[in-house]
Formats: structure tokens, C-alpha cells, sequence
């Protein structure tokens, strides 16, 4: 396991403060850089790694530490996080001289509190040297494990680092944490996709998976579901206790407490509702599709800002790669970024101000269609607040005339309105709103589209000459919308070319 400590100081840390603090334990620690010298290590005698320091990161995004740390943190600061291996009983202490020396010379706070100290650690016994840095516990042929223990699991740097290491060598990446330990959405989004795995320690069954609640064991190198002889998982007491009667979705709609332990389909993870009685609020998910032209001209991300602003009256605060969130919103940087990563796909988090808990994941992709942005916006509502739905419509006008909206649905779910995750049941969200955009309606053909089968009266939005089709599909607690849903989708995805009978006309 590693132990996290987080040195915030309003200055940076230059090359001289960073060694006045790596050189905590003594003259004979060995140093050593990884990830292209984004990492120093400490290296005790026969060169087991101790601690792991990131490059410092300027973080200029408000209220990033109150989301990330529950500390607050005077915006801009610096952002330098040391990892210790607690194979080693000094490496925990030594990370925490290393944060408490930086604040020293700089100024500023550590994380956890009372974890900082000036004291030199003298490192002596040290077990043999494993393999790898501090930041993955253990490498097997099927699964890079990490065991995590801090309140809130964000998609650091590092982790994401480590994501993208055990995708190319055909592992799955799975995270180890306390039962109290709750996930940041662009953390969920990442360990709900197959094959990682969020695997939560319980007293009672050992360990479960903390997006589907299923028994894990450690079998053939990686953490797996128990079955049972007829095949099936049993599902921990732990992850549905204190779950009061929510509406399931249908069977085939891809849900969060399926028993076999896969993850689900839905765009992002945004899905499912707590009902338990740490998840008080709401949480209103908007996922949208924009393609737009390769060209000179192209500025990505305003999709995404018109509907933040329709929703919350102000603009993204911040984006960035990982967490926390480091850069002040700006489109034309957005860009630049992903115009420099094409052709491959950039993956973007967005999160907005301390006022409105906002997060959005975007994922920009350069297809035949030209550059497709796919990003799904979470709000959080606390009780008794209304999310704005009555904003919906407008907002998806705004969508086709303006920024090339293809898709877009609207849902709601009952969740925390901090946004995370934790490692309980949830239910499906309930749709609200479906809007196809004017390319997709034509090529379908409008009588055909705007006809279903269902009780939904489509309505036109932009262009008469070109018009999209949104779909109202309830009112965002009727859990009969997801059948409305799923026989809409089938009637577009259906045989263009048949007619439309009297009962379909209304």
C-alpha cells in the first residue's frame, strides 16, 4: 500500500527546495527519475523504492483542494504529492518530511494535517528491493493492484499514468480501498470500464467490487467474482445495507449491481441513485455529442461552456487532463491540446465553480465525420433544490443552431451532491429528454422520426428547413421513462422504410 502526502505551497518548489527535501532521510538515500523525469524516487539501500514526488503542479482552478482534500487552499498554489510504501515503516515519515521541509522553505499546508515534520528519518532496515515504483503494489501477468487509502480517489497524474501502462501490457488496473473511501466521477468513469475494477476491503466477505457489490477473491492473479457452482456471484451485505426501494431499470439496460461484476455501458459511468442515506441529493447528468469541421477554424468546447452556462449562469471554471484540475477554462487552449494529440483521442476533465458542484468529462475524437466531442456534464443538487430542467429545451436549441449537437440526453438520478461515488448499491437514472439532432433526423427521414411508437410527442427544434427532434420522456422521477427510451431508440434504429401506420400518427 502507499501513503499520500500532499505539500500545497504558494510558491514553487524550485530544484533547490526539492533537493533540501528529498535528501529527509540522509546522504544514503539514492535518487532516481521515472516517467520521463516527471518522477524523483527515493531509493533506500539495495534499491527498494521509498517515496515517489510528482512534478509539482500549478494549480489555478478554486476550490480543487476543499473537492480533492476537504482542505482549503488560496488559489494559485502548488500542488506536490509524495508517495510512501508502507513495506517500509520509515517511508511513511520520510514522505512526510519531504511535504513538511517544502513547507518550510515555501509556505502553505500539508495534507493530511499533523502529517508534516523537519525531523531527518533515519531509513536503516529496509526488506529486499521489489520491482517497480511505490505507486503499484503488485504486478501479476493479468492486473496492476493499487492499493489507495485516502478519502476521496481522484484521477491523478500517476493513476492515470498507471491506466494507460497496464492497458498497453493487457492488464487491468485495480484500485484497493477502505469501505469509507468514495470515488471522483472521472475516477468512476475510469474503473467502470472492463476490465479495471474497484475493489473495496469488508470485514464480512473480504473484499467486493464497489460498483457492482460482487464477492471478489484473488485467483489466477487478479481480483475476480466468486461464483458459485450454478454460476452466479453473491452480491456483499455491505454494499446494498441501509438501500431503501428504488426502481430498477429493465433487465437489458445496463445497470451498476449487476451480480457478475462487469461494469456497465452507459456513457461515462453517469448513471444509477443511492438510495441510502449518504446520497441526500440529486444529480442532473446531460451527455451530449457535437462534431464540428477539421478546419483552421475549429474551437472546441463551446458546446459544452453554452450549456454550462444555461445551467449553472456561469462558464467552466477550470479543465485539465487529470486531477486535480490545474488550468483556467479556456477553449483555444482545449484546442491546441487536442489538435497536438490527433489523431489519437484526447481524454479532458472539466469541473466548475465551488458555488455549483460541476464536472464533466470530454472526450474529443478525430473520426471520417470530422472531430467529435462527447462529454457528459454532472451537476449535484442538494436537498431541496430543483435542477433546472425547465432549461432543457432551450438548451438543446442552443445545441443544434449553434454547436452541431448530434445527440443529447438529459437524465436525473438521486446521488450525492458533492458528485462521488461510494461503494454502495445504485439504481439507474430516469431519462428525462432525448434530442436527435437535424443530421441524424435526416438521414432517418423526419416523418419517420418524429412518429414513434410511444407516448412522446416529438417537438422541432432550429432550422424549420432542417429541423432536430427533441423528445420529452417524462419528468425525471417516472421510472416508466426508461421503456419510453428504449422503444424510441429501437423505432430510429428501425426500418426507415415502413409505413407509418394511423396509431403512430396520433
Amino acid at each position: 500500500m502507499t501513503k499520500d502526502v500532499i505539500a500545497l505551497t504558494p510558491k514553487m518548489p524550485d530544484v533547490w527546495a526539492l533537493m533540501a527535501s528529498l535528501y529527509a532521510g540522509g546522504s544514503d538515500l539514492d535518487l532516481s527519475a521515472a516517467a520521463e523525469g516527471a518522477v524523483v524516487q527515493l531509493h533506500g539501500p539495495g534499491g527498494r523504492p521509498l517515496v515517489s514526488v510528482e512534478s509539482p503542479v500549478l494549480v489555478q482552478v478554486p476550490g480543487e483542494a476543499e473537492r480533492l482534500l476537504g482542505q482549503g487552499a488560496a488559489t494559485p498554489y502548488w500542488w506536490t504529492e509524495a508517495r510512501a510504501s508502507t513495506a517500509v515503516p520509515e517511508a511513511e515519515r520520510l514522505a512526510g518530511v519531504v511535504c513538511g521541509r517544502l513547507n518550510a522553505l515555501l509556505g502553505g499546508s500539508t495534507w493530511p494535517p499533523g502529517a508534516a515534520s523537519t525531523q531527518v528519518v533515519d531509513v536503516s532496515a529496509v526488506p529486499s528491493a521489489g520491482s517497480g515504483q511505490p505507486a503499484v503494489d503488485v504486478v501479476t501477468e493479468n492486473a496492476a493492484v493499487v492499493l489507495i487509502d485516502r478519502p476521496v480517489v481522484a484521477l491523478t497524474s500517476w493513476l492515470a499514468e498507471i491506466m494507460r501502462t497496464a492497458a498497453v501490457s493487457r492488464r487491468s488496473l485495480q484500485i484497493v480501498t477502505p469501505a469509507g473511501v468514495r470515488l471522483t466521477p472521472a475516477a468512476r468513469s475510469t474503473l467502470a470500464r472492463v476490465p479495471n475494477r474497484w475493489v473495496v476491503q469488508d470485514p464480512e466477505c473480504g473484499y467486493y467490487d464497489g460498483l457492482s457489490g460482487a464477492v471478489l477473491r484473488w485467483q489466477d492473479g487478479a481480483f475476480s467474482p466468486a461464483l458459485a457452482e450454478d454460476g452466479t456471484a453473491a452480491v456483499a451485505a455491505a454494499f446494498t445495507r441501509g438501500v431503501r426501494g428504488t426502481a430498477p431499470a429493465p433487465a437489458d439496460v445496463p445497470a451498476r449491481g449487476k451480480a457478475d461484476g462487469t461494469a456497465d455501458g452507459t456513457a461515462n459511468g453517469s448513471h444509477g441513485g443511492p438510495a441510502d442515506e449518504d446520497a441526500p441529493g440529486r444529480q442532473l447528468i446531460v451527455a451530449l455529442r457535437t462534431v464540428h469541421r477539421a478546419d483552421e477554424h475549429l474551437l472546441l468546447g463551446g458546446g459544452l461552456e453554452a450549456a454550462w452556462k444555461a445551467l449553472t449562469g456561469t462558464a467552466p471554471a477550470g479543465w485539465g487532463t487529470a486531477e486535480p484540475v490545474n488550468l483556467p477554462w479556456s477553449p483555444r487552449q482545449l484546442t491546441d491540446l487536442a489538435r497536438e494529440r490527433a489523431p489519437e483521442p484526447s481524454q479532458l476533465i472539466v469541473v466548475g465553480t465551488p458555488e455549483r458542484p460541476a464536472m464533466a468529462t470530454v472526450r474529443v475524437t478525430r473520426t471520417t465525420k470530422g472531430v467529435e466531442e462527447d462529454a457528459v456534464l454532472t451537476l449535484g443538487y442538494a436537498a431541496g433544490e430543483d435542477p433546472p430542467l425547465d432549461r432543457i429545451e432551450a438548451l438543446a436549441d442552443t445545441l443544434v443552431r449553434e454547436h452541431g449537437l448530434r445527440t443529447m440526453l438529459t437524465s436525473v438520478r438521486l446521488a450525492r451532491a458533492d458528485l462521488t461515488t461510494a461503494p454502495r448499491l445504485e439504481g439507474p437514472p430516469i431519462p428525462y429528454a432525448f434530442t436527435l439532432g437535424p443530421d441524424d433526423v435526416h438521414t432517418i427521414g423526419l416523418d419517420h422520426a418524429r412518429r414513434p411508437p410511444v407516448e412522446v410527442r416529438a417537438r422541432h427544434l432550429g432550422p424549420t428547413s432542417r429541423p432536430a427532434l427533441h423528445y420529452p420522456l417524462g419528468d425525471g422521477t417516472d421510472p416508466g421513462a426508461w421503456e419510453r427510451l428504449q422503444q424510441l431508440t429501437a423505432h430510429l434504429k428501425g426500418d426507415h422504410s415502413r409505413p407509418v401506420t394511423p396509431a403512430q400518427r396520433g
